[in-house]
């Protein structure tokens, strides 16, 4: 069910070959998810697509278009299959340039290693013009922002640095609460009397999720509201029928 209100909301563009084929396992939408949540904002959709410049400026502009914010992960490393940055420019109709920022700290960077400042490293100073960087600490290379999109790194640890550093930039919003109700019965015995309270309670969503122990089946209900009162109100008719269901 979709939250009351209008909050902030939020959309997420994993992008890379990698991920498709099963090579490589996404870990950054579930932080994201769990970030975003903490913060007060509704992560909406999330779409996995390939390394095509041309599909990742279509689905972009779709998703940015439909939602408050835009992450992307992945695609703005040193090597020709990174596609994103120029996707980005693309999308929003701007030429991709080297960053000079970017440029001078990946310069003092490399220098610092004794590495040299090759030209593939130098394709990851390159973001649409008029783009802010987002600072990386991990390993240097930024990622930026262009108006509602944030774009990231796909290494794990790299965005998780990245979204820790435009957390700042993100409009405060009113954390949902979330309570559990374990529940002893299969979703088709609570189906009718759950969607009873759902209705009674609009200002609450109100979720079942199915277990099986390998003997029988049972059901975890998870209540999410962003007003106190009525999470606790629904949380009580909850539990009132589990009791009656299970004869207390």
């Amino acid at each position: 069910m979709q939250l009351p209100s209008t909050p902030t909301t939020a959309a997420m563009l994993a992008i890379g070959d990698e991920i498709l084929s099963g090579r490589t396992k996404d870990k950054n939408i579930g932080h994201l998810a769990d970030v975003l949540t903490m913060a007060g904002i509704d992560l909406k959709e999330v779409r996995i697509i390939g390394d095509d410049p041309h599909l990742i400026a279509d689905t972009l502009n779709t998703l940015r278009r439909n939602y408050d914010f835009v992450f992307t992960s992945g695609g703005i490393g040193p090597t020709h299959d990174d596609v994103t940055a120029e996707a980005v420019a693309a999308a929003f109709s701007l030429p991709l340039i080297e960053h000079p920022e970017a440029v001078a700290r990946l310069t003092a960077y490399y220098e610092g290693r004794n590495l040299p400042f090759t030209e593939a490293r130098r394709r990851m100073t390159r973001t649409p013009e008029g783009a802010s960087l987002v600072d990386n600490p991990v390993s240097m290379a930024p990622g930026f922002r262009v108006d509602n999109v944030f774009v990231f790194a796909g290494v794990p640890a790299v965005f998780e640095a990245m979204l820790g550093n435009a957390l700042s930039q993100l409009p405060a919003g009113q954390a949902i609460a979330s309570v559990s109700v374990e529940c002893p019965f299969g979703e088709g015995d609570i189906g009718d009397p759950l969607a009873a309270i759902q209705k009674l309670h609009p200002g609450v969503a109100i979720g079942s999720y199915p277990r099986f122990d390998g003997q029988r089946y049972s059901t975890q209900i998870v209540l999410r509201s962003r007003d106190a009162e009525k999470l606790a109100t629904a949380t009580a008719a909850v539990e009132a029928l589990m009791a009656v269901m299970s004869g207390r």
